[in-house]
């Protein structure tokens, strides 16, 4: 029997546009800090070694303190690691595997499969490499990795890096990874463990085929980013064991929101979200609310959004009830402009219409409105 550690898609150096800006940095170094979990993770499961099946580097222009502080990272595993360039840092001319940076600090445990030519990692155990030399190879990779390989008596770990399509026969683009060569591989005995690389949550296309998942989420919507698996292979069974090791969130939560009970509630829950420095959340938020009810909704969400590495709200069905006038503190030009807001606010795209009234509501409670006097125009 053979273990080890399956995980893709670290993509160090990777940005988030939508982070805060004191986020960012922690987003960037927390993938490198994942790499490091993992390397902690190999070594308490007794990993023999630990394949990176592509997309190590977000891309071959990432910084070259990035690219010293991911070596630094891989430094602590305590078995070999392989990895397989992808599309987002082939092995092209000016890869991020070729340059100086990496060739000096690369640690010797630490490999690049620059070719399928079969390497062995273990007494009886082979890794075939998939590697991409350009962004658009306009070929299956793992097919031509495979082509000549007969049924070996060794355990042998195809490392591939794309989408997986059902059929030779109906592939709409040549560079997708066509699974049919890969069970018919499996099911002959020419690789006993597809890994795969480049969809973000941990899956199972088939018995011996799996996609790894990245070890931190990138993106919303990532049902099982933020962990690797533990493979125990023969040529009997095939085990395989997922890790939680993420620490970062991208999460999605809906709201119907109707009185301020519900304001309260959502509050609440956003209060009791974990790790609220790594964690970036969108709301989609409905109902209709009173300009009072959405200024307490907005001052809520202002104070999350001082503490959450990134916070969105999607407001589209969520609409504005009129206050009654006579409880604001506004009169004159003030009380003309919220009844033109309040009618603005009132039509599909009125959302700025309805932040700015909330706002004004706000200010007003606060005491911080005053009417405008005819000195004060400049009369």
């Amino acid at each position: 029997m053979v273990r080890f550690l399956h995980t893709a898609d670290w993509q160090l150096g990777m940005r988030r546009h939508f982070l805060e800006a004191e986020a960012l940095p922690r987003f960037v170094q927390g993938r490198i800090d994942a790499v490091a979990r993992l390397a902690e993770l190999a070594r308490d499961q007794a990993c023999q070694f630990a394949v990176v099946a592509g997309d190590v580097f977000e891309s071959n222009q990432v910084e070259g303190r990035t690219v010293g502080r991911a070596l630094d990272a891989m430094a602590g595993f305590s078995c070999p690691v392989y990895l397989l360039p992808a599309n987002h840092d082939p092995l092209d001319a000016g890869s991020v595997y070729r340059t100086a940076a990496f060739r000096r600090g690369r640690p010797n445990h630490v490999h690049v499969l620059e070719d399928g030519r079969p390497v062995e990692v273990a007494p009886g155990v082979e890794l075939v490499g998939a590697p991409w030399s350009s962004k658009r190879p306009r070929r299956d990779l793992a097919a031509a990795a495979l082509d000549g390989l007969d049924a070996s008596p060794n355990l042998r770990i195809l490392l591939a890096h794309g989408n997986v399509f059902e059929s030779y026969g109906t592939t709409p683009n040549p560079d997708l990874i066509a699974l049919d060569g890969l069970t018919r591989a499996v099911e002959q005995n020419v690789v006993s463990y597809v890994a795969l690389g480049d969809r973000h949550s941990a899956t199972e296309i088939a018995p011996r085929i799996w996609y790894s998942g990245a070890p931190e989420a990138t993106d919303f919507r990532e049902a099982d980013a933020g962990g690797a698996l533990v493979v125990d292979l023969t040529r009997e069974a095939c085990e395989v064991v997922r890790h939680d090791i993420g620490i970062w969130r991208f999460a999605e939560h809906e709201a119907a929101l109707h009185h301020d009970d519900d304001v309260a509630a959502l509050d609440a829950w956003i209060e009791a979200l974990p790790g609220k420095t790594t964690t970036a959340l969108r709301l989609k938020l409905a109902g209709a609310l009173s300009v009072r009810a959405h200024a307490a909704l907005e001052a809520a969400l202002d104070r999350h959004r001082e503490r959450l590495a990134a916070l969105q709200e999607r407001t589209d069905d969520l609409a504005l009830l009129p206050d009654e006038w006579s409880d604001w503190k506004l009169a004159g030009f003030m009380r003309a402009g919220a009844d033109e807001l309040a009618g603005l606010a009132e039509r599909a795209d009125g959302h700025a219409a309805r932040d700015a009234l909330a706002l004004l509501y706000r200010l007003q409670e606060q005491g911080r409105l005053e009417e405008p006097t005819a000195r004060g125009l400049g009369a």
